[in-house]
């Protein structure tokens, strides 16, 4: 394994002048059990500076970053904030020495406006109206100052995703941070919300804020950081400057060995008197607010074809999924899957979908794919603890599940490889491959797929689209919505774009090129799109 470069180790300077440094981490080991999460690690982050982090799934990113804020102790090893070493044995020690921490799934109580969830347990008077005032008047300096605009009075639940993490940032800066840590960022956002979320991170970064830069996707690493480190298996690998590495030797760094970013494509179209497995008519669907969310939706997909669906997130990809995939009833229309006709009038639920070996990855594996509280072998069957195989008399042959779990988490090596874990310990990369790994351990003959590599790191990608690739050879039909784009391009048949909950356009994965792509998922393209 290559050793990283000795970093810089420095509290105040001989002379008596502060540390460049606004965060430095001196051998930091950590242990869960047998299991080696952070192993002698050194990193030096400079005051005023953008600093990524990145590695594999389980490398050890979230486990040192948790480090930092307080929600674990080191085993061995010493922080230093502002070159002043530091004992952190609690968020609200981290955030005393200000530290903040946007977390990839966000800490919100739902149910309370924006300005109550800033407040939670940082209100400055025993009457909660005196206190709310205060903080109203702060946080509106603060959104003018930062562009984090946001409405005050809404319900956190109520807002965008991109909205919801402005309100994590405020809540950070509301106390006092001047280091910031996100985890995975991006991997909800749209891109319009990531160039906006760049651009307050550089507002930060401009005004003294000293940011860490949890993310899987190296472009943006590229695009944002100063400087970026790599963790592998817990270890500390390499320190670079960004102006001088490229992707492709991080993703190296990361997985220890060379990565092939090609693409899948078959060389020639599938046939059309290839049977289809997937042939939807006119579908619309009315949301519960009754707006629009799908349009008179037509297409199909054949078997051993991957159908790639392209579109900014909230035009109608989600609410499709749920349709296919018997969650949520069509309003109208009608859509055939394996010779099952659903409609208004007969509608199809998720568990009639799995038995027509319709199986789905969906985009939200929280929500939708896991149990955070049940065991990766719990999680390992949901959907198919019924089978006759997995239960006997009434029971369920635990045995049986954890060795079947096993399998699942070597197959897309999930990490750790502890079916006996809770599902909420892994890493959201690890989840994922193990939704997935579920899913596709089923043979099915219909697949849909909800962004499969989200949060995923790059040799996990490969591993992923490879799997994917293999069930579409062995004759499956796939339906893919992904929102990144190089994504449905290495991996679809044929692309279509949703704009506003309707198909406005269709390519063949081999003509299609970002330009065309931007333009139609915004609807510019014009008539020539089909």
């Amino acid at each position: 394994m290559q050793s990283a470069p000795a970093t810089h180790v420095a509290g105040a300077s001989p002379s008596g002048e502060p540390s460049e440094f606004a965060i430095e981490l001196l051998g930091i080991t950590k242990h869960f059990g047998a299991v080696r999460a952070n192993h002698d690690i050194n990193l030096a982050v400079k005051r005023g500076t953008i600093h990524g982090i990145v590695g594999e799934n389980g490398a050890g990113k979230s486990t040192l970053m948790s480090i930092l804020y307080g929600f674990y102790q080191a085993d061995s090893g010493e922080i230093r904030i502002n070159g002043k070493p530091i004992t952190i044995q609690s968020s609200n020690e981290a955030i005393a020495a200000g530290i903040g921490m946007v977390h990839q799934h966000f800490m919100l109580v739902d149910t309370f406006s924006v300005i109550e969830n800033v407040m939670l347990g940082a209100e400055n008077h025993v009457l909660i109206t005196p206190s709310a005032a205060d903080a109203r008047k702060e946080l509106t300096r603060l959104s003018d100052e930062y562009q984090l605009t946001v409405d005050l009075e809404t319900a956190a639940g109520e807002l965008p995703v991109g909205e919801q993490q402005r309100t994590e940032i405020l809540k950070a800066l509301y106390r006092h941070a001047d280091i910031l840590i996100l985890d995975e960022p991006t991997g909800v956002l749209t891109p319009q919300e990531v160039d906006q979320l760049f651009r307050v991170l550089n507002a930060l970064k401009e005004r003294g804020v000293t940011i860490i830069l949890i993310t899987h996707k190296l472009r943006e690493i590229m695009d944002v950081t100063d400087s970026v480190s790599v963790l592998r298996l817990g270890e500390m690998v390499a320190h670079r400057e960004t102006a001088n590495t490229s992707i492709q030797e991080l993703a190296e760094l990361m997985v220890g060995r060379k990565v092939n970013n090609t693409n899948h494509l078959r060389e020639e179209d599938v046939p059309e008197s290839a049977p289809v497995g997937i042939d939807v008519n006119d579908v619309s669907l009315t949301d519960r607010h009754g707006v629009p969310a799908l349009k008179n939706v037509s297409f199909n997909v054949r078997r051993g074809e991957i159908v790639g669906v392209a579109g900014v997130a909230g035009n109608g990809q989600s609410e499709l999924l749920a349709v296919l995939s018997g969650i949520t009833k069509p309003t109208s229309g009608t859509f055939t899957i394996n010779g099952r006709v659903t409609s208004p009038s007969s509608p199809t639920n998720p568990s009639q979908m799995r038995k027509l070996k319709v199986n789905h990855v969906p985009e939200d594996r929280l929500k939708l794919g896991l149990v955070k509280a049940f065991s990766a072998a719990e999680s390992s069957v949901l959907g198919y603890h019924r089978s006759e195989k997995l239960n006997l008399r009434g029971l369920l042959r635990v045995s049986t599940i954890k060795s079947l779990c096993a399998n699942l988490m070597n197959a897309l090596d999930v990490r750790p490889g502890n079916p006996n874990l809770k599902s909420a310990s892994f890493s959201g990369g690890n989840q994922q491959k193990l939704i997935l790994a579920r899913e596709l351990d089923k043979d099915p003959e219909v697949l849909l797929v909800g962004q499969p590599t989200r949060g995923v790191d790059i040799g996990a990608i490969e591993l992923i689209h490879e799997k994917l690739v293999e069930r579409r050879d062995a004759g499956c039909a796939i339906l893919l919505v992904s929102v990144e784009l190089d994504e449905i391009m290495a991996l679809s048949d044929r692309i279509l774009v949703m704009c506003e909950g309707e198909i406005v356009g269709e390519l063949r994965g081999r003509d299609a090129e970002k330009t065309t792509l931007g333009l139609m998922m915004a609807n510019a393209h014009g008539s020539d799109a089909v």
